[in-house]
């Protein structure tokens, strides 16, 4: 039974001229939210949300003193509901967890017992959330993808933004499922960290982007997972060939999107979004399950960088200045 009334986390606090600090602090475990299953944390990761969280975001969070971190993984100490039994080791991504809930930078959690699943068989905590929020939605895309009936045989596969979290495990869970792969990215220094992953080929971002004012450009992804947005989003649309698929789940270019109809009714392409936030349990498991087996990325030591909470306050301004290549663990005391 777990004795702990005391837990190390990283607090933001807005201050009185409206500031935003942060710092590692101890806290009770009666400050944390009603919830019928506590976990200790093991583990959590860095994502561009919780960036945004840790810096004061309102399209985040409101409410403070917060604990950001929308991933967690560690072991059940108590849940009510039954659930889970106190010592298994579960995964928590997605809904409130970092956002208005505190989260995965503090050794506990205290959440509704439906937001978490148990760690599939192949994988440790540790890689859990290497893959975290960022490859399980590049994981959704991938599913999308394939059961929009995009197929290896159908042409090359691009991804926007390859060398971000999401990117990077798109890379590799696409080159894993047989599919040649063009990773775009505004990094030339990235391509052998890219090729590593399973990229065939490796251009540069404004080759993308090019001419996207055009009604339509030439025909040339099969499929399509795009984390940018923007004018990147619309020029993929744009160049995707007859019948094909884009996915679409990042804003790091635009929330806007200057598109016009051309792509849909002369071509039949189709757009499709990821939400990663409020994605059903089923399909969370099957997902989860995926990344554990035939999905998991080969070399998920590639694409990591483990810090301590210390270690956060630079990673969190990198992340925000578009320095950080693949993924941000976060290993908790």
């Amino acid at each position: 039974m777990d004795k702990a009334t005391q837990f190390t986390a990283l607090v933001v606090e807005k201050t009185a001229d409206k500031q935003f600090v942060r710092d590692i602090r101890e806290r009770p475990l009666a400050d944390l939210p009603e919830g019928d299953l506590l976990l200790r944390v093991r583990y959590s990761s860095l994502n561009y949300k919780d960036a945004l969280s840790a810096t004061g975001h309102p399209g985040v969070t409101r409410q403070f003193p917060h604990t950001p971190g929308i991933d967690a993984a560690g072991e059940v100490v108590s849940c009510g509901s039954g659930l889970f039994a106190p010592g298994e080791q579960v995964i928590v991504t997605g809904y409130d967890l970092g956002m208005e809930t505190d989260g995965g930078w503090g050794q506990y959690i205290r959440i509704p017992s439906e937001w978490a699943v148990r760690l599939p068989a192949g994988l440790t905590l540790r890689e859990a959330m290497v893959i975290g929020t960022a490859g399980f939605t590049a994981a959704l895309s991938v599913l999308k993808l394939e059961l929009a009936g995009v197929k290896p045989a159908d042409g090359d596969i691009l991804v926007t933004g390859a060398t971000g979290g999401v990117g990077s495990i798109a890379v590799a869970i696409l080159a894993r499922s047989g599919f040649r792969v063009v990773a775009a990215t505004g990094k030339s220094a990235d391509e052998a960290f890219l090729r590593s992953l399973g990229a065939t080929e490796v251009i540069p971002r404004s080759e993308v982007a090019d001419g996207a004012g055009r009604p339509l450009l030439r025909e040339r992804w099969a499929g399509a997972v795009d984390v940018v947005g923007g004018e990147t989003l619309a020029a993929v649309v744009k160049s995707t060939r007859y019948g094909g698929t884009v996915t679409c789940c990042g804003l790091v270019g635009s929330t806007e999107l200057p598109l016009n109809v051309y792509p849909f009714i002369l071509r039949g392409v189709s757009l499709m979004g990821i939400d990663s936030v409020n994605c059903p349990v089923a399909t969370r498991l099957q997902v989860w399950e995926r990344l554990a087996g035939a999905w998991k990325p080969e070399h998920l030591a590639d694409v990591v960088t483990e810090v301590t909470l210390e270690g956060l306050e630079e990673k969190i301004h990198a992340m925000l200045h578009g320095e950080v290549r693949g993924r941000v663990v976060v290993k908790l005391p």
